[in-house]
């Protein structure tokens, strides 16, 4: 060991922080859990609808909080798939926060696509902002998530 020179040493130690990046790269949300919530936006968007306010207020709550209670494990952000487990300092701990930041950027979609839709005098406008939300967070989820970790550096 003694004999491994400095510049050897140093190749060494830039191969393997560009592997902990190469991993940190790969963390992520499952693309179940994408599919999940965005059935949980259209149930929500319907069930805007049809109930009152009140009710629907109440169930936008109990989704919040099973949410919060299901994904608890997810949002570490340090499970992409089932073999795939690293350290919470690999994973970054601002991931979370990229992911509600998302979710609620996501909200403001809804809101503000249900509004236009409205004024452009649409049945349901509710129903078809949370079908056309649910479509970006089920097939784009993934990549919108690695897009805004990339622009936030987490």
């Amino acid at each position: 060991m003694d004999d491994i020179a400095p510049e050897q040493a140093r190749i060494a130690l830039d191969a393997a922080d560009r592997a902990r990046r190469q991993v940190a790269e790969e963390v992520g949300l499952p693309r179940g859990y994408w599919w999940a919530m965005a059935a949980g936006w259209v149930v929500l968007g319907v069930l805007g609808n049809l109930l009152p306010s009140w009710l629907a207020g109440i169930a936008t709550v109990g989704f919040g909080a099973g949410h919060a209670v299901l994904a608890s494990r997810l949002l570490d952000g340090r499970r992409r798939t089932d073999r795939l487990q690293v350290s919470a300092a690999v994973a970054g701990r601002r991931i979370p926060l990229v992911v509600v930041g998302m979710l609620l950027g996501l909200v403001a979609l809804t809101v503000l696509a249900a509004l236009a839709l409205d004024a452009d005098g649409a049945g349901h406008p509710g129903i078809w902002a949370v079908v056309l939300v649910a479509a970006v967070v089920g097939f784009g989820g993934p990549e919108i998530l690695r897009v805004l970790r990339r622009w936030v550096r987490a």
